[in-house]
């Protein structure tokens, strides 16, 4: 089993900057792909980035060049850093992790981007 909490969530200003991280626990020995997505009000969830354990790393168009994905395999840690937000930024960002053919989930954090 495995257990993922995201935080870092919040509001921010148009052009503003966020972190978000993911503390995972439990065994994640066979992990392999691991990542964030995000789900906006009346939309479906999308893909914002994910990388393999091999460091290979997939963005979203519309966040490339701004968002990067990092991992701490020491600290068992997943982060999002998030650069020029937009308002369309906005949603609950879920982080999961692939262990053999099972995605995990945590429970969300939200991102407002306002004026």
């Amino acid at each position: 089993q495995v257990h993922l909490v995201e935080s870092g969530g919040g509001l921010v200003q148009p052009g503003g900057s966020l972190t978000l991280s993911c503390a995972a626990s439990g065994d994640i020995f066979s992990l392999n792909r691991l990542g964030w997505y995000r789900q906006a009000p009346g939309k479906q969830r999308e893909l914002v980035a994910d990388r393999t354990t091999a460091g290979t790393t997939n963005y979203a168009d519309s966040v490339k060049n701004r968002f990067r994905i990092s991992r701490d395999s020491a600290k068992n840690m997943l982060y999002l850093e998030m650069n020029s937000l937009k308002p369309e930024d906005t949603a609950v960002y879920y982080c999961f992790f692939r262990v053999k053919v099972r995605d995990y989930w945590g429970q969300g954090t939200q991102v407002t981007v306002s004026s």
